[in-house]
Formats: structure tokens, sequence, C-alpha cells
């Protein structure tokens, strides 16, 4: 039972890929894979975009945090000038805090630059790749499409096409029934001549027939025998006499 089931399940999949063979379009499959391509390629172009959009604001932030650090070794020392060192003190805490926060911020630009880099030389061979595959995709297509045509063409000449053969056995059915149609009237003909067969659109008999040919033979023997006594007989027959 087991060994049925998987011949039969063989068998099924040998027909449903024979199937997909027959139905598929090779130009239609290269184009789909070069649509795929081109999404691919633009996810990369959105990476990178996103990832620039996030260096842009990593580098805002930096550029704020500078000036606030600026500002603060200002208060410092504004407020140690004026005597106020507790003042001084605090400024100069902030100071070391924001200063923390922009060289986390720096790290991380760094990280972006890197993963922007890296996305930047992927999408230039991707690139590379696409259009690679886009001149070759034409190029098979267009070879598909010649060698499609060549064999339509050789099916149609030599008559081993699925559309010629109908048409060359409808040529063949079409002698068959004139043939066919022509020794039937040619028997008709011959029969009807014999009397074997009644010509029902004349008004004549086959009496009336056989005795017109009666006369008919008459008549031509009558208009022979006169014939000769007009012309006399020939040099054959006076040789003859003599």
């Amino acid at each position: 039972m087991a060994g049925l089931m998987s011949r039969a399940g063989l068998v099924v999949k040998s027909k449903f890929s024979k199937l997909l063979d027959h139905a598929e379009d090779p130009g239609e499959t290269l184009d789909y894979s070069y649509e795929k391509q081109l999404e691919l390629l633009q996810n990369v172009k959105r990476g990178i975009a996103d990832v620039v959009t996030a260096k842009k604001r990593l580098e805002l932030q930096e550029a704020g945090l500078q000036q606030s650090l600026v500002k603060l070794d200002a208060q410092a020392r504004e407020a140690l000038a004026a005597g106020r060192e507790d003042l001084a003190r605090q400024a100069l805490e902030r100071k070391s805090g924001l200063q923390q926060q922009l060289q986390s911020l720096d790290e991380q630009t760094k990280q972006l630059e890197q993963q922007q880099e890296k996305l930047v030389a992927s999408e230039k061979a991707l690139s590379a790749k696409v259009e690679a595959f886009r001149t070759q995709k034409e190029t098979i297509k267009a070879q598909y499409s010649a060698a499609e045509a060549q064999v339509q063409i050789g099916e149609a000449a030599t008559g081993i096409g699925e559309q010629m053969a109908d048409t060359g056995l409808a040529i063949q059915r079409a002698k068959d029934k004139t043939e066919q149609m022509t020794a039937r009237a040619a028997a008709i003909d011959e029969l009807t001549t014999s009397g074997a067969l009644e010509d029902f659109t004349s008004d004549q008999t086959q009496l009336d027939r056989e005795l017109a040919a009666v006369a008919s033979k008459s008549q031509v023997d009558r208009e022979l025998e006169q014939m000769k006594a007009e012309v006399g007989p020939g040099e054959a027959q006076k040789e003859l006499k003599q």
C-alpha cells in the first residue's frame, strides 16, 4: 500500500511539474525576479536614508551639547570670579555630565557612520548586480523570443505544429470527401447511362432512350451511305477493283 501511494505521489508530482513547465513563461519569470531585486535594492536605499537621518539627529544633539558646554564653562568662570565657588562647582558638575553624554553620542555617531558605509557599499554592489541581471534578462528574453519564433516557423513549414497538423488533417479530409463525391458522381452517371438507374428529372422512359439510340444509329447509317454515293469509292477501293 505504501509503495502504491509513493508511486501515485510521484506520478502526480511529475504531471504537476510538466504542467508548470508548459505554463511557465521564461520572460515573465525573469521580469518577476528583476522586480524582486529592485524591491531589495529599494529597501537597502531606504535603510541608508534611515541611518543618515538618525546620524543627523545625533549630530544636532551633539551641536546642542557643545553649546551647553561652552555656556556652563562660562558660567563656572563667572561664579568663581564672583566668589561663588559652590555655583562654579555645580556648573562644572553639569558640564562633566554633558561631556559624558557628548562622548556617548559621538560613539553612536561613529557606529552609524560605519553602518552607513557598509550599506552604501552593499547598495553599490547590489545595484551593479541588478543592472547586470537586467542586461542578461533582456538578452535571454530576446534569445528565447527568437528561438520560439524559429520553432513556430519550423513547425509551420514542416507541418508538425498543432495548428498546422489540424490544418493538414482538414485538407486531407476535404480531399477525401472530394474524391468520394467525384467517384460517386461518376458512378451515378455510368449507371444512369447504362439504364441501371432511371433519371427522374427526365420525361423519357428507358424504352424511349433505347428507341432514340436505334434511330440515331439508323440516321448515322443513312448519312454515311449517302455520303459514299456522293463522294464515290476511294482510291484504295478503285485499285482493288482494277
